[in-house]
């Protein structure tokens, strides 16, 4: 894992190109600190840029960015290929020369034989840039799932992008405040792609290329993710057996590293799954670690050590207390390349991994999403009944006075967003519109016009729930905050249910057995032999910090003099200092108007 940057621009003077990339790169050299490198070809205005966090092939031979073809082919590559032997193998025996044991060559040299067509032929976590100067373009490419991001902007005939939003500013271009960033914000408790903070700046689209014509100076987006299987796992003895084989190949190849690698261990379904598979594939070498704290009411140690009883490697527990939290909470919110309500636990988490001695760890991230865990796989059934009352009814339920039901408002909505909304939503648009002094016809308006992938109503019932919670909520919010807390502390997360091998099994089974009425029950049935009971008979707890009282009691995010200028905001903090409201809806307003 890396971090990449590039400009395309014609217009521009080779020096201000070089320069500008220069620090877009050295303004992310916590997600590269092992090396640095850049390319430029001066006759048509290109300039790449990479640092790298070096986890395959640690000589010199994987120096970024990489050539080939006789330096025809250029790339700056940020990720992990997990089937690139596989890939190298095939491509061996087809003539190519390979020169080093990393899998970038391995993309190179794939392109080179396949071109486009072999971006489907990659199993991973991947961003990259490719530039072919006999055909005169250039690619950015990003991976199925959405792991590792991308971001690009194409104005007045140019092309910049990088692996952060904050890097597009250390150039000498212009990236104004998107201002709409702060109503989606409010709403989704982060900023859905593809949009960001910064005009003209968005996330490239997950299972997408970006084709930049140098001649023409145009772009185009193009879908490369396979088609969706037939459901052909059609009884519970199958679908499991096919989760229990599947999950465990894919742990297997997220375990290739030629550094140090170990598994985030919670104590909850998920992470415990993918520790006692790392274990069985690695026995003494597999470090594991976790996090617990003084109020036991959010510790998960009794679990954890159940399962590291089972576990031969060395696993390390940490304790974070409120002080942790105070004393780094300006350091955790500098490392958001994007607001986000959420991101704490991640931060800490891979703060300890580094001071573990890892460079890469597992998680467990995808299989609430995959498997049903979360309330929302059971409110299906209400929205579809609440969607028939008339819109003036669900607009009149944003005054009443619970704010879960005030959430009825959205179903008002035409547009599948709205569901999402009522679903996982923060603050309603009536509440929005004051926190921002703007109207609330101008928040429907943009909710309602919200870009969705057509796909979603072609769902329904869980499998409709399924995409809610992996192509809104994980993609824009686990998986994003998790890239940008772990590269703060030059950490690469690895996430095993993302596996595209895995995800294609879980495609194919049916909804009745891959959602039972047991929550996760099918995940539990492949696993039951190795989980003790303990662990997968409770309620779930999630990976989730004390928070509310120690913000409470810190006043980080309650001091009332930042809301000064808004009434209405600084009567929310008041409900939260006195208990009455949620941390990360504070939190939320906290990042909305204090001064950067």
């Amino acid at each position: 894992m890396c971090r990449i940057a590039g400009i395309i621009d014609k217009n521009a003077h080779p020096t201000q190109l070089e320069k500008d990339v220069k620090l877009m790169c050295d303004s992310m050299q916590h997600g590269g600190p092992d090396d640095e490198g850049f390319y430029a070809d001066d006759s048509i205005g290109l300039s790449f840029g990479h640092r790298r966090l070096a986890l395959i092939d640690l000589s010199s031979r994987g120096h970024q960015p990489m050539q080939a073809q006789e330096e025809k082919l250029v790339i700056t590559f940020n990720g992990e290929i997990y089937n690139f032997l596989e890939l190298k193998a095939e491509l061996s025996a087809l003539g190519y020369p390979f020169q080093t044991e990393s899998d970038t060559e391995v993309i190179l040299a794939a392109y080179q034989i396949w071109g486009t067509k072999s971006f489907r032929k990659f199993k991973g976590m991947f961003a990259f840039a490719l530039h072919d100067q006999p055909k005169k373009l250039t690619y950015l490419v990003r991976d199925p799932s959405g792991i590792k991001p991308l971001y690009y902007s194409t104005q007045q005939n140019r092309l910049v992008f990088s692996s952060e939003v904050k890097a597009f500013k250390k150039t000498s271009y212009q990236f104004p405040e998107e201002k709409k960033w702060k109503t989606y914000f409010l709403a989704f408790g982060h900023i859905p792609q593809p949009f960001t903070t910064l005009q003209e700046v968005f996330s490239l689209k997950p299972g997408n290329f970006l084709t930049w014509n140098h001649e023409q100076q145009t772009n185009q987006i193009t879908s490369f993710e396979q088609i969706s299987p037939s459901k052909i796992v059609t009884t519970a003895l199958q679908a499991a057996d096919q989760v229990r084989t599947k999950l465990e190949d894919a742990v297997n190849c997220h375990l290739i590293a030629d550094a140090p690698i170990g598994v985030f261990l919670s104590g909850g379904i998920d992470s415990s799954i993918i520790t006692l598979l790392a274990d069985k594939k690695t026995g003494q070498n597999l470090k594991s670690l976790s996090i617990n704290f003084g109020e036991k009411a959010f510790s998960e140690e009794n679990y954890q050590q159940l399962i590291t009883a089972k576990t031969s490697g060395i696993h390390q527990t940490y304790l974070v207390e409120e002080q942790d939290l105070k004393a780094n909470f300006e350091t955790i919110v500098n490392a958001m390349d994007q607001p986000t309500n959420d991101g704490i636990n991640s931060w800490f988490v891979n703060k300890y991994a580094k001071e573990n001695g890892l460079k890469a760890v597992l998680s467990g991230i995808g299989a609430d999403e995959l498997f049903g865990g979360y309330p929302s796989f059971n409110r299906m059934g209400i929205i579809r009944v609440l969607k028939k009352l008339p819109a003036f009814i669900l607009r009149y339920c944003g005054k009443l006075p619970s704010e879960k039901l005030k959430r009825i408002y959205y179903l008002s909505y035409q547009n599948p967003i709205g569901e999402y909304l009522f679903l996982r939503g923060f603050y309603i648009p009536e509440a929005i519109a004051k926190i921002l002094n703007i109207s609330k016809k101008e928040i429907d308006q943009l909710f309602e016009t919200f870009p969705l992938d057509e796909k979603v109503n072609q769902l329904s019932g869980t499998e409709r729930a399924s995409w809610f919670e992996t192509h809104i909520f994980m993609q824009n919010q686990l998986l994003k905050d998790t890239d940008f807390m772990s590269m703060s502390h030059g950490i690469e997360v690895r996430v095993p249910f993302l596996d595209q091998n895995f995800l294609e099994t879980i495609d194919g089974i049916a909804p009745q057995q891959r959602f039972p009425a047991e929550k996760k029950g099918l995940l539990i049935q492949a696993f039951k032999n190795i989980l003790p009971e303990a662990v997968w008979n409770r309620p779930k707890m999630g990976f989730s910090f004390p928070l509310q009282q120690w913000f409470i009691k810190g006043g980080q995010i309650s001091d009332e003099h930042i809301y000064v200028d808004n009434e209405f905001a600084r009567r929310q903090i008041k409900k939260f200092k006195a208990g009455k409201m949620h941390w990360s809806k504070a939190f939320a307003l906290y990042q909305v108007f204090r001064k950067n």
